[in-house]
């Protein structure tokens, strides 16, 4: 897809400070990273690394700039479909994979993640099987097209986008890391989410 993305960058990520790691090492050799360098960074075409790397952007300061949540909201459309229709491998437009931004700012971003991650990647271990496989990873994909589906809206609404962020993140290191206890996490957190929105309608 990019060929200005290093080789060697082995197999899939396998937790937060492993995707950290891919985008940081892309983003220190230019001026804008574009995300077609960051899906090649990745290593993988995998739905789990993917879900991981948006969930990681809606949930860092790079969702307060204009666009982004809509965006990502789109990608996170095309990735829940494609997990629907049981697609080996996943789809981008180019369009899509042509957006970029400040190699300056994703730096910073990543740095500010590092220390979350590490004690996140802490708690990941291989559980609850069932959650990352089969009817599970169908439950995430539902779930993830609902949350894509509200993004455009969340471009006008304060933190809407770091919340979402939050539950793609969690189902994202669920499935890179085959521990359905965060895709769980990210189930009950999206259910107290939808719960307290409810209630405030009333």
């Amino acid at each position: 897809m990019d060929e200005e993305t290093p080789e060697g960058t082995g197999g899939a990520p396998r937790n937060f400070g492993q995707l950290i790691d891919r985008i940081g090492a892309v983003a220190i050799t230019r001026e804008r990273v574009r995300l077609a360098t960051l899906l090649d960074a990745l290593g993988s075409r995998a739905y789990g690394p993917v879900l991981l790397l948006v969930g990681m952007i809606l949930f860092s300061p790079l969702s307060g700039i204009p666009g982004v949540p809509t965006l990502m909201g789109i990608a996170l459309l095309i990735i829940s479909l494609q997990m629907l229709l049981g697609r080996g491998s996943l789809w981008l437009p180019g369009w899509l994979l042509s957006r970029s931004v400040s190699s300056t700012r994703l730096v910073r971003t990543l740095n500010r993640l590092r220390g979350p991650a590490a004690r996140i990647d802490w708690f990941l271990r291989r559980r609850l099987l069932h959650l990352v496989s089969g009817g599970g990873t169908v439950l995430v994909a539902m779930c993830s097209l609902t949350l894509a589906c509200l993004m455009p809206l969340m471009e006008v609404v304060p933190f809407s986008a770091t919340a979402a962020g939050v539950a793609v993140l969690l189902f994202g290191l669920g499935l890179v890391a085959a521990d359905g206890v965060f895709v769980l996490l990210g189930l009950i957190y999206l259910g107290g989410v939808a719960t307290l929105a409810v209630a405030g309608l009333f």
